[in-house]
């Protein structure tokens, strides 16, 4: 199941949104304001963001640049061109004005997660010397050639895919479980200190850690 955080401090928007997005599948996460949302970020990792600007507290403006590696659509009143724009280059993959029509808004949100997944299904993946290629199962580091297991690699993939923020265990398991059923709450942490070794052999370097109490990322 894909989620959307819905970040708007108006109830009954709120409320409309999530229970069309819920009526069509959608996980729907909540947050009323821009300090929230950034709460609900560090512990969850949506698929895509809804997000108003008027917020009390963060605004929407400037919650956008703390947002990394996941589409926001900007759903705001808010109609000058310069406006969007700025928006636009900010970071936002897309921008809806409000009142907006839902149908057009659900067909905006399927483009957005659709090109997100194309990108997840990018074969090739580079993070500092390391480049894994995932048709092959294997990380090269320099000239050297390392070989995973298909849930090694797409650990590592996950991982690699969002290198600046530590992903949860709970997410890990449910993006991978498709692929690599083998993979289980228990065996997670046993496939991901094999595959930190088999790194580590090659180059000397820990290019994965754990975050005490969320997950793992690559260690900046």
């Amino acid at each position: 199941m894909q989620n959307i955080l819905v970040v708007d401090d108006d109830i009954y928007i709120g409320d409309m949104l999530e229970e069309t997005l819920s009526a069509e599948g959608y996980g729907v996460l909540r947050a009323y304001s821009g300090t929230e949302a950034l709460f609900v970020l560090g512990n969850q990792k949506p698929d895509l963001i809804l997000l108003d600007l008027m917020l009390p507290g963060l605004s929407g403006e400037e919650l956008l640049p703390k947002i990394k590696d996941i589409p926001v659509i900007v759903v705001s009143a808010k109609v000058d061109v310069s406006d969007k724009v700025a928006l636009l280059m900010s970071g936002a993959c897309d921008y809806v004005t409000k009142p907006f029509n839902i149908s057009e808004l659900l067909a905006r949100i399927t483009v957005q997660l659709r090109k997100a997944q194309a990108s997840a299904n990018s074969d090739t993946l580079k993070f500092s010397d390391l480049t894994l290629h995932c048709d092959t199962l294997t990380a090269v580091i320099g000239a050297e050639e390392v070989r995973l297991t298909r849930t090694e690699c797409a650990i590592l993939k996950l991982l690699m895919q969002n290198p600046n923020s530590p992903v949860g265990r709970t997410t890990i398991l449910d993006k991978i479980s498709l692929d690599t059923p083998d993979c289980t709450e228990r065996s997670l942490k046993q496939h991901i200190s094999n595959m930190r070794k088999k790194l580590e052999l090659v180059s000397g370097k820990d290019y994965i850690e754990a975050v005490y109490g969320i997950g793992f990322k690559m260690r900046g």
